[in-house]
C-alpha cells in the first residue's frame, strides 16, 4: 500500500535527509519545482509545445521557494512569467531566499499588495505557491482577496479560455493533516469558486488530500474534482526507514490480495456467511447483502428472515439460502452450526428486530459486521453495544450512524477550526475503533478504516476514483455484504473491511453513470479479472 503522511511526518523525513547530508534543501526545492513542471506537462500536454504565459503566486515559505523555481523553468522554457510574493523577501527562508535571488537575475517580483485584479491578466496558468502543508492557521483577510481574485478564472464558474489552477502541495487554505479548510474569521464565500485543477504533491500524497471534512463537503468536492500527481523527490529511504519505526495512514490499494480459489477447494475451504433479514417489504437489503458476500467469494450464504418474509425471500433467491429466524432463540440455533462463520447484521432489520438479535449474534463471538438498522438500534445506550463487541467484529456507520454512537467525536469532527493540525475524520475514526474494540469502517467518498489498535487506511474515491454514482439506495448494504463473505474467507475484519472498500468502489468506477446497487456485484467479476491479469 501507499504511505500517506502528514505535514509534520514530511518535515521529519525532509529533514533526516539533510541531516544524513545526502541533499541539501536547495536539492530538494529544486527537484521539487522540476516536479512540479513535469506535473504540469503530463496533465497537460499541449502546454510543452509552445510558449504560454504563467502567473505565479509565491508565499513566505518554502512553499514559495518551490514556487520560485517553477517561475524560473518555465521562463526558461520560454514562457512570459508573472511573480507575486506575500511578505518580505528578507525573511524568506534561506532556501526560498536563494531562489527568490535567482529568478531577480531573470525577472521582477511584484507584491501581492499590488494586485488589484488578476482576471485581466493574458495567462494560461496560475500557480499557488503561497503556502502548502505547512499551514497552520487561518489565512488573513489580503490572501482571501488575493485568491477570490482565481475564482474568475474557475471554469465552472466564467473564463473563456478556461484557465488552469495549480496548487502546490496542497490548495492554500486548507489543513494538510484534514483536508479542513481552515475559517478563522473569514467569511467561507470567497472560497466557493476557487479550486485547484491540479494539485502536485512531493514524494507521497498527505493525508488531508485524501479526506473529505464532513461540514466542507463543497470545498472539499470542488477540490477532488481536479487531479492529484505525486511527483518522487528522492526520499524514498528515509520514507521506508521512517515507515517502518512509525504506524504511518496507508492508501487502500489491491496489491497482494488474495480472492481466487484453488483447484482442491470446497465450497466450505471460503466459509458460510449468515445474512439476517427484516420483514416482510423490508428483505430487499438483506438480498443486496447476501449477494454481495456470494459473489465476493464466500463458499455459502444463508439468509436468515423472519416468518412474514419467508415466501419474499424465496421468490428472490436461488443460489443463495433461506433459513427461518424469529428471534434471538433461533438465531442461537443456527449458529450452533459451526460452519456460520461470518454474520450480517443490520440492512433491513428494523431496530426493534436488531435490539433482539444483535447481542445473540455477539455472544456466539463469529466474525460480525454490525450496519445500518444493527448500529442504530444503540444510539441511546451505544456503551451497551461497545461492551459486548470483540476484536472481530466491523461497524460500518454512515456520518449519521458514527454521530449517533459516538456524539462526542462526532461534535468535534464537525466544529470549524481556525488552526491545524485540525481533528480529523481519521482521527475520529481511529478514535472510535479504541472505544469500540474492533475495527470501524466510517463510509464516505473518504472511507477511513480503523482497528482498535490505531492502525488506519484510506479507501479514497477521488480524483481519477472518484465514483459519485456511488451515491444510491443499496450501496451500503451491498459493501456490508462484501465485507462479510471476506470475513467468511477468512480475512481479518481490518483486511477484510479494506478490500471491500476498494472493490466497492473499482465495481462503480467498472459500471459507471446509472449504477444502481444490484449492479455492484455483478462486476466483481469483471474487477477480478482485470486484477488477475495485472498480477
Amino acid at each position: 500500500m501507499t504511505e500517506l503522511l502528514t505535514a509534520a511526518q514530511m518535515r521529519a523525513i525532509e529533514e533526516a535527509a539533510i541531516s544524513s547530508g545526502e541533499v541539501t534543501g536547495l536539492e530538494l526545492m529544486e527537484r521539487a519545482g522540476r516536479g512540479v513542471v513535469e506535473a504540469i506537462f503530463e496533465e497537460w500536454p499541449e502546454l510543452r509545445e509552445t510558449s504560454h504565459r504563467a502567473v505565479v503566486l509565491c508565499g513566505p515559505g518554502n512553499n514559495g521557494g518551490d514556487g520560485f523555481v517553477v517561475a524560473r523553468l518555465l521562463k526558461e522554457w520560454g514562457w512570459k512569467i508573472e511573480v507575486f510574493l506575500h511578505g518580505d523577501p528578507e525573511i524568506l527562508p534561506p532556501d526560498a531566499q536563494a531562489n527568490y535571488e535567482r529568478w531577480c537575475e531573470m525577472g521582477e517580483v511584484q507584491s501581492d499588495k499590488e494586485v488589484d485584479d488578476l482576471t485581466g491578466r493574458q495567462a494560461d496558468l496560475f500557480i499557488d505557491a503561497l503556502f502548502g502543508t505547512g499551514l497552520t492557521r487561518a489565512i488573513d483577510r489580503n490572501i482571501c482577496g488575493l485568491l477570490s481574485l482565481l475564482t474568475t478564472h474557475n471554469p465552472r464558474v466564467r473564463s473563456s479560455p478556461p484557465i488552469k489552477n495549480v496548487a502546490i502541495d496542497i490548495q492554500s487554505g486548507f489543513d494538510a493533516d484534514s483536508g479542513l479548510l481552515l475559517r478563522g474569521e473569514e467569511p467561507d464565500k470567497w472560497y466557493e469558486g476557487y479550486f485547484a485543477d491540479l494539485t502536485v504533491s512531493f514524494q507521497t500524497a498527505k493525508v488531508g488530500h485524501h479526506l473529505t471534512p464532513a461540514s466542507q463537503r463543497g470545498f472539499w468536492g470542488q477540490a477532488q474534482n481536479g487531479s492529484l500527481r505525486v511527483k518522487p523527490i528522492g526520499l524514498q529511504k528515509e520514507l521506508q526507514v521512517f515507515g517502518m519505526q512509525n504506524d504511518l495512514v496507508e492508501l487502500v490499494e489491491p496489491t497482494g490480495w488474495p480472492h481466487e480459489k484453488l483447484g482442491h477447494d470446497h465450497k466450505y475451504s471460503h466459509g458460510h456467511a449468515l445474512i439476517l433479514s427484516g420483514s416482510m417489504g423490508r428483505s430487499g437489503a438483506a438480498r443486496l447483502a447476501a449477494s454481495g458476500a456470494l459473489r465476493i467469494g464466500a463458499g455459502l450464504v444463508t439468509v436468515a428472515a423472519p416468518g412474514s418474509s419467508m415466501m419474499e425471500c424465496a421468490a428472490q433467491l436461488t443460489a443463495i439460502m433461506l433459513k427461518k429466524c424469529d428471534d434471538a432463540d433461533a438465531l442461537l440455533a443456527l449458529l450452533e452450526d459451526p460452519r456460520l462463520n461470518a454474520l450480517c447484521l443490520g440492512p433491513g432489520l428494523g431496530v426493534e428486530r436488531a435490539k433482539g438479535l444483535v447481542p445473540a449474534a455477539l455472544e456466539a463471538q463469529r466474525a460480525t459486521v454490525l450496519d445500518a438498522d444493527a448500529l442504530s438500534a444503540f444510539g441511546d445506550c451505544p456503551e451497551a453495544l461497545f461492551a459486548l463487541l470483540h476484536p472481530n467484529c466491523v461497524l460500518t456507520p454512515h456520518g449519521g450512524e458514527f454521530a449517533c454512537l459516538f456524539p462526542d467525536l462526532a461534535a468535534k469532527l464537525s466544529a470549524p477550526p481556525s488552526k491545524g493540525p485540525a481533528y480529523s475524520k481519521l482521527d475520529a475514526t481511529r478514535e472510535a475503533a479504541k472505544r469500540a474494540g474492533c475495527t470501524v469502517l466510517f463510509k464516505g467518498p473518504d472511507t477511513v478504516i480503523a482497528d482498535e489498535k490505531g492502525h488506519a487506511a484510506i479507501n479514497c474515491s477521488a480524483f481519477d476514483r472518484a465514483a459519485p454514482w456511488l451515491a444510491t439506495a443499496g450501496s451500503g448494504d451491498v459493501l456490508a455484504g462484501f465485507i462479510t463473505g471476506l470475513l467468511a474467507r477468512g480475512h481479518s475484519a481490518k483486511q477484510a473491511a479494506e478490500t471491500a472498500a476498494w472493490l466497492h468502489t473499482e465495481c462503480a468506477l467498472v459500471f459507471g453513470p446509472g449504477l444502481i446497487a444490484e449492479d455492484l456485484p455483478e462486476q466483481l467479476p469483471r474487477v477480478f479479472r482485470s486484477l488477475n491479469h495485472q498480477n
